[in-house]
């Protein structure tokens, strides 16, 4: 069932909440609200990656951007035990010239930035980031 929630806001936000929908690749401002919602009320109250206390258990999304030559690095880092590594996809980014690699992994925010750390050391890592699952009470799983 849902509900209608309603709030006010002044006509330079208001006028330009359309273009934000759109830009953002929404069809339904409904969800894009619920989602810029749920973002950032996950944001304040788990802070960005950098900021989490080193025993914060996290869930989600590593993704490496590179160059070959780094393959046997992140064999390292799946066979290790700072995160345990749930699955591991690599695709070839034609168009970019560039491969990725998204790690489902689970460990401390202290091992996720050590492994980060490690990645961005590396020479042809274009760029790494941490996706977090969003945090439920209880779902589907």
């Amino acid at each position: 069932m849902s509900a209608i929630i309603s709030f006010s806001s002044d006509s330079d936000f208001s006028n330009s909440l359309e273009d934000l929908i759109e830009k953002s690749g929404y069809k339904n401002r409904s969800r894009f609200m619920r989602d810029a919602v749920l973002h950032f009320s996950e944001f304040k109250q788990r802070g960005d990656i950098s900021q989490m206390a080193d025993d914060e258990i996290l869930e989600g999304h590593l993704v490496i951007y590179y160059q070959h030559g780094i393959e046997s690095k992140l064999v390292d880092i799946r066979h290790s035990n700072e995160l345990d590594i749930a699955t591991y996809n690599h695709s070839c980014l034609k168009h970019s010239h560039s491969c990725v690699d998204f790690m489902q992994a689970i460990g401390s925010a202290a091992d996720f930035r050590k492994v980060m750390a490690q990645l961005n050391d590396t020479p042809s890592v274009d760029k790494v980031t941490f996706i977090s699952a969003p945090m439920r009470e209880e779902g589907c799983c």
